[in-house]
């Protein structure tokens, strides 16, 4: 299935529409993260409450390696019982990077949580998405790790640019994410089913609508499609998907 060009907000309105139930969605969040509690509630769910909690990497960095990565999976049993009160129905690492990290493999989750990696990768593969291009704030080896990642779910990213930034995402403007998008392949954005904008650290919500327009293609954020994963639990429905 292609995705119409107004999928994205249409299909979270719609799915919203459809709901059968509220759900309670906890959210683990890197410890400099301001962005998702900021777009979250933007996004106009009403069947979806998210409960927040902070984490913090022993190494008590925020620059983007694995000692950040790693620190935040090993303090996701710590968040979790934080919000261990609230009769949650998922949970979320809401940090895109820890769901593909590079170097030494990365301690495990606690059982049932997902990263914003399990939820870009979950809505897409539901949706049929097989050719994406990828912009993202990170390191250069960074994006090129998570087209690896997303290859392994069947999803094809045939261009990618990247900010080549390893900290500082939430003072990314929109004008920065205007012109890294310009800059992507014109081929590979007419021939994309979906253009993504990873990373829940940076504000994205101020051009989704704008990108989706100008490009006649969806266009996914880390955050979006994690609300995206929301409403369809609300549905009753949650995407097929299994975190490799």
């Amino acid at each position: 299935m292609r995705p119409r060009a107004d999928d994205a907000f249409g299909l979270l309105a719609m799915w919203d529409g459809q709901a059968e139930r509220t759900v309670r969605i906890g959210m683990l969040l890197p410890w400099a993260n301001v962005a998702v509690e900021d777009e979250l509630p933007r996004l106009g769910l009403s069947h979806t409450v998210f409960h927040y909690t902070r984490l913090v990497p022993a190494s008590r960095t925020t620059a983007v390696d694995a000692a950040f990565w790693h620190g935040l999976r090993s303090a996701a049993a710590g968040g979790l019982d934080a919000l261990s009160p609230v009769p949650l129905d998922a949970v979320f690492l809401a940090c895109t990077s820890a769901g593909f990290p590079t170097g030494p493999a990365p301690p495990a989750l606690p059982p049932g949580v997902l990263t914003a990696f399990d939820a870009l990768t979950g809505v897409l593969t539901h949706l049929g998405v097989r050719r994406i291009v990828l912009a993202t704030p990170y390191p250069q080896e960074v994006t090129a790790a998570e087209a690896a990642a997303l290859a392994a779910y069947g999803i094809e990213t045939t261009a990618h640019a990247s900010l080549g930034l390893a900290d500082g995402y939430p003072t990314v403007t929109a004008d920065q994410i205007r012109t890294l998008v310009r800059h992507l392949p014109p081929v590979a954005l007419r021939t994309a089913d979906a253009v993504v904008l990873s990373c829940t650290g940076w504000h994205t919500l101020p051009v989704l609508a704008e990108l989706q327009q100008a490009l006649g293609v969806p266009v996914f954020s880390s955050t979006l499609a994690m609300a995206l994963y929301a409403a369809r639990l609300a549905m009753g429905a949650p995407c097929e998907h299994q975190p490799k």
